[in-house]
């Protein structure tokens, strides 16, 4: 039986049985002696085995608890951080077996996460290589196009063209940036650098941000919410993802609508609303917008490289929020952001 291949188990089975042999034989002995006494005799004998079993499965199980709690202990010590914590497995049994297996587990998940911390490292660095890489290239061509600009200002048809140029050079460096931030965000070289931001200063400056846009385009946005409330975050980045947010509203609202910024401090959370009036969200494209180079075949908007509100969710989840959309076609779209007022751990 496997059960006994474990000695101690097998050693309180052996235990138990000659409690058993030593009670059978003592009261065979007795009803040799008195016959007169016998029934008391074994009685008292069938207490002392009692006790004497009762005493073996105490030390046993006493045994078994300590042997556990230490696996525990050493699970513990490993999911908090220490990769060498090993359960001791140097006897056979099936419980023995089951540490092996959880040791067998510990070594893999090990080598797993050293190869992810190895690839994380790899990708931030080719990151930073590319990033570099394409802002040469860029930047020159910029140059370039300005100069032919200057010098074709009386020939109307290469204006048009280098201006074009200009407004896809302009898209391919908006899309390279979106591309490599989101990339850092998976390889988990994004450090948060959090301080306390008044939130009201924040909207106002993603505001002015598209002030020049929005007047351009006949729109307005308009602010509402307490001048005095503060966030912890990380300033840079989440203005990055509140500019996601309004530019896909811009880009969804035709002249004479509307963008609210609204903000306001719940019990444990600070919720801020970005509303607009436009076209709204197709019932089809609702539970896909979050998605990377997401287009509806229902959108008209030909600008869009489907990275903003993607890169934007990956900021505010960084920032232990969450982020909801609520559409109705025609009526326009509302972006619900709660974020945390207290700080927890990451």
């Amino acid at each position: 039986m496997k059960i006994l291949i474990n000695k101690n188990i097998k050693t309180l089975f052996e235990t138990i049985l000659m409690c058993v042999l030593v009670f059978c034989f003592v009261s065979i002995t007795f009803l040799h002696i008195t016959k007169e006494h016998a029934a008391v005799c074994i009685l008292i004998t069938a207490l002392i085995m009692a006790a004497a079993i009762l005493a073996v499965c105490y030390h046993y199980f006493v045994k078994q608890d300590k042997l556990l709690e230490s696996a525990a202990a050493q699970i513990t010590d490993y999911i908090s951080g220490n990769r060498t914590a090993r359960i001791p497995c140097n006897e056979e049994g099936e419980l023995y077996r089951l540490f092996h297996e959880i040791n067998s587990l510990a070594v893999i998940l090990g080598a797993h996460a050293e190869n992810e911390a190895k690839s994380k490292t790899f990708l931030q660095n080719t990151i930073s290589d590319i990033s570099h890489q394409l802002k040469t290239p860029l930047a020159a061509l910029n140059i370039y196009n300005g100069i032919i600009q200057e010098e074709a200002a009386a020939l109307p048809t290469i204006r048009d063209f280098t201006m074009r140029c200009e407004q896809e050079l302009d898209r391919i460096e908006a899309l390279v940036q979106s591309l490599l931030k989101i990339a850092k965000f998976d390889a988990g070289a994004i450090i948060m650098n959090k301080q306390q931001e008044n939130v009201s200063e924040l909207i106002e400056t993603v505001q002015a941000h598209f002030a020049f846009r929005a007047a351009q385009e006949k729109k307005e946005i308009h602010l509402s919410g307490d001048e005095t409330i503060t966030l912890l975050c990380d300033r840079s980045w989440l203005l990055e993802a509140l500019d996601n947010l309004v530019k896909n509203a811009l880009d969804h609202t035709k002249a004479g609508d509307s963008v609210h910024l609204q903000w306001n401090r719940l019990p444990s959370v600070l919720r801020i609303i970005v509303k607009d009036t436009g076209s709204g969200i197709h019932p089809e494209d609702r539970y896909h917008i979050f998605k990377r180079f997401y287009r509806s075949r229902f959108s008209k908007d030909t600008q869009g490289i489907g990275l903003g509100l993607p890169l934007a969710k990956a900021i505010i989840e960084a920032h232990n929020g969450t982020i909801e959309a609520d559409s109705d076609l025609g009526s326009g779209t509302t972006f619900v952001v709660n974020l945390l007022t207290a700080e927890y751990p990451d």
